[in-house]
């Protein structure tokens, strides 16, 4: 692998899925995992919204990446003080924030397969955020407190909540790619039993996917990657993953869904102010700045 900035996977972020066994057992009626906010508090409001209305104890968990597009102080504060409110853990974004200013690396350890220029825009990205992070130091203690990984218990089931895969916190392997790829699918078993988990929640590759993998034991395991929920992951919507006994009553909300041991697992749509999105965004990033050329399409556009 290029060891160059924003490809490489720093050694601290490599767990190993044994760890996450040895994490709290943390138990609620209803889970949102929501990774991949990307500083959009317009999808905050819709998903704080949708939480709300949930019987129940209700838990959020942040599984990183809150940070990215929100360049400006106050909106920096804003969009960390309201996930702190909830339990988080870290993303590569939020991880690296620490780091020297000198230092240009995002640690979002990219494939070989994604353009030099994507990678140079998202080292860029981060050193802008990295400087207004700098600027709130309680905040960013408070920030780089958190864990990288966390366990719940939501009825029948044992959840990993993680940012990139159950190996590592930048880790690719819970990408659709990789997961369609049968020669990693011992792999991937061995991490549900090293876990002692029944669902892996992520994140990090942006790229939604809804995995069912046959276990050694003869039981079956799941993989929701939710892909972003503040950018568009499923047409214009972006998502998160819902867990609980009952199924979510919005059904035209749905992104896909599967039962595992008695419980709900969703993929919920996040349909948050498109236009006051849009307009903010390029308030902070208009044409010609990084932000702009890699996600205004995206943003735009939908996948």
């Amino acid at each position: 692998m290029n060891d160059s900035a924003g490809r490489s996977c720093p050694i601290r972020y490599q767990y190993g899925a044994a760890k996450i066994a040895q994490a709290p057992l943390i138990a609620c009626d209803v889970l949102y995992v929501v990774g991949g906010v990307y500083g959009n508090a317009h999808a905050l409001d819709t998903i704080e919204q949708l939480a709300a209305q949930e019987q129940g104890q209700v838990r959020i968990c942040f599984n990183g990446d809150f940070n990215w597009f929100n360049k400006s102080p106050e909106d920096f504060v804003h969009i960390n003080q309201r996930v702190l409110k909830h339990d988080c853990i870290l993303g590569n974004v939020e991880a690296e924030l620490g780091e020297p200013l000198d230092v240009a690396d995002c640690g979002c350890a990219y494939p070989e397969n994604v353009d030099q220029g994507v990678v140079d825009r998202s080292n860029f990205i981060h050193t802008e955020l990295k400087r207004v992070a700098q600027q709130q130091p309680d905040l960013l203690h408070a920030l780089l407190q958190k864990p990288f990984f966390a366990r719940y218990a939501v009825g029948g089931l044992q959840v990993a909540v993680v940012h990139g895969d159950g190996d590592s916190l930048a880790g690719w392997h819970f990408d659709p790619v990789h997961l369609k790829c049968a020669e990693e699918a011992g792999w991937r078993a061995g991490l549900f039993e090293k876990a002692q988990v029944n669902v892996f929640t992520s994140s990090h590759t942006c790229s939604a996917a809804f995995h069912i993998e046959p276990l050694k034991n003869g039981q079956t395991g799941l993989i929701s990657n939710n892909g972003a929920a503040g950018m568009p992951s499923a047409e214009m919507d972006g998502l998160f993953t819902r867990i609980s006994a009952q199924p979510f009553l919005n059904r035209a909300l749905v992104f896909q869904s599967i039962q595992l041991h008695g419980m709900h697992i969703e993929q919920i749509r996040v349909q948050f102010n498109q236009a006051a999105w849009q307009q903010h965004f390029l308030s902070q990033w208009p044409e010609g700045t990084a932000a702009h050329t890699s996600y205004f399409k995206r943003i735009s556009e939908g996948v």
